[in-house]
């Protein structure tokens, strides 16, 4: 180093700024979960059980046999829950499957309630 003092390169020198580092915390937004709702099926004594299951099949995408069993449990216990979602998609499937039901004349029944 000695050859550089009277070099153009040793009056150059900078002082560096001081730098100061603040901690990183990263913040991870909390979103919430959107609430469920469960879409029931009630039970009537003049709705044919056949129409029943094909509502299921159409509005809630269910196999056949999906859709029978639901049928025959809020048959014997007087409600059946058909499937659970979103506030929003809960509430325009049970208004579609009840407005069906409607259309053809029959007492069909589907409603929502929040999952616990």
């Amino acid at each position: 180093m000695a050859k550089y003092r009277g070099s153009p390169i040793a009056k150059l020198s900078v002082p560096m700024p001081e730098i100061t580092t603040k901690p990183r915390t990263k913040v991870k937004p909390q979103t919430e979960r959107p609430k469920l709702y469960k879409v029931i099926l009630i039970n009537d004594d003049f709705t044919p059980r056949e129409f029943v299951v094909t509502v299921l099949k159409g509005e809630f995408k269910l196999s056949e046999d999906q859709a029978h069993r639901i049928m025959i449990t809020a048959h014997r216990r007087g409600v059946c829950v058909v499937a659970v979602f979103t506030k929003d998609v809960a509430e325009t499937k049970a208004t579609r499957a009840t407005d069906a039901g409607k259309a053809k004349g029959y007492p069909l029944l589907f409603t929502t309630e929040p999952e616990e």
